[in-house]
């Protein structure tokens, strides 16, 4: 009995159900549209709107990863432009610095009376008992021992044993064992140069006690020691004291930047004869 009543009662509520939906059927919402099927529109635009925020969310995320993508290849792009435009500007200074280098040895050769061969500095031995370099030019470019080398500030050094055909050796007078005939301008006293491998690296040698020398005198080549003409710069005085034998203890700096040797001067007609120049 009871089942029957359940029974009737499901069918009763779906029967009621069904004249519910047959009725908004045809019952119209304020904008004209059916009842059921403003209900069904609003259900299915509430979805919508929700998958395109979805959308909308992965495309903006999508759009920005790509711009950022773009971003990055743009970095890596300036970064080895960057990179490119530091090497060149590196490579204008040192044609630069060569152009000014070939420059200064012109007018230094212009202004030397005595026949000049312009060499490059092509190797160095930095040594302090045998400071020497390697120049590109030797025996076949007119190059042989003992010749004098000169740079834009002052002597450098000379020429050491037998060139090659197109290298020499030069010996500097920075390093121990070298050595050249000296005069101190202001006082007029004569003596020797020679290198001491020290700081600073020149020292004068036989100048009596008497002679009046002070700190900034100039020190010139006397021409007695048969490589260097007279009157060439080899540096100033820095240090003076009276010796505890006869003569004074004179330290030099050089005129020449022996750090930063790019071209050289060789004397070609430089004088010869017996004299005091130092050699190995």
């Amino acid at each position: 009995m009871i089942d029957i009543r359940r029974r009737t009662t499901y069918f009763f509520l779906l029967v009621s159900l069904g004249h519910v939906l047959l009725i908004s059927a045809q019952v119209q919402s304020k904008s004209g549209m059916p009842l059921i099927e403003h209900v069904a529109f609003a259900a299915f635009a509430g979805v919508q709107r929700g998958a395109a925020a979805v959308t909308g969310g992965l495309g903006s995320l999508w759009n920005r990863y790509v711009a950022l993508h773009g971003v990055v290849s743009e970095n890596v792009a300036l970064r080895a432009e960057i990179t490119r435009l530091e090497g060149r500007l590196q490579e204008e200074q040192a044609l630069a610095s060569q152009a000014r280098s070939l420059e200064a040895m012109l007018r230094l050769q212009t202004s030397v009376p005595q026949h000049t061969l312009a060499a490059r500095v092509i190797a160095g031995d930095p040594a302090p008992d045998s400071l020497t370099i390697t120049i590109d030019r030797g025996s076949l470019d007119g190059i042989r021992a003992d010749l004098g080398v000169i740079a834009t500030g002052g002597i450098v050094g000379r020429v050491m044993g037998e060139p090659l055909p197109h290298a020499a050796r030069v010996q500097l007078l920075i390093g121990r064992g070298a050595a050249a005939g000296a005069l101190l301008e202001r006082a007029n006293a004569f003596g020797v140069v020679a290198g001491g491998g020290g700081d600073p690296p020149l020292h004068m040698q036989y100048v009596p006690n008497s002679y009046d020398v002070k700190v900034g005198d100039r020190v010139l080549t006397s021409g007695q020691d048969g490589v260097f003409p007279p009157g060439f710069a080899i540096g100033e005085v820095v240090k003076v004291e009276r010796g505890s034998t006869m003569h004074k203890l004179i330290a030099i700096r050089p005129a020449a930047n022996f750090s930063r040797l790019e071209m050289v001067l060789v004397l070609l007609d430089a004088p010869h004869g017996a004299g005091t120049g130092g050699g190995q």
